[in-house]
């Protein structure tokens, strides 16, 4: 997702929903990097891997619609 730094600041400022919604990504990305370290992963990893990867693609929608409502 690329946003401009200003509008962010501004959502995170003033959206608690779009603030939680980052901040949920950032954690997912600390997390799935973590994963990424690992050289094997066992199936329950594996497992929490993939639904991380879904819940942060679900939140970056959410954040995408949030900032289309306010841009547009």
């Amino acid at each position: 997702m690329d946003i401009d730094q200003t509008l962010l600041q501004n959502l995170t400022e003033t959206n608690p929903r779009f603030r939680m919604l980052y901040e949920e990504h950032t954690l997912f990305e600390k997390k799935l990097s973590e994963y990424d370290k690992k050289g094997y992963l066992s199936p329950q990893e594996e497992l929490e891997k993939n639904n991380i990867k879904k819940m942060k693609l679900v939140g970056r929608d959410e954040m995408e619609r949030i900032i289309n409502s306010v841009t547009a």
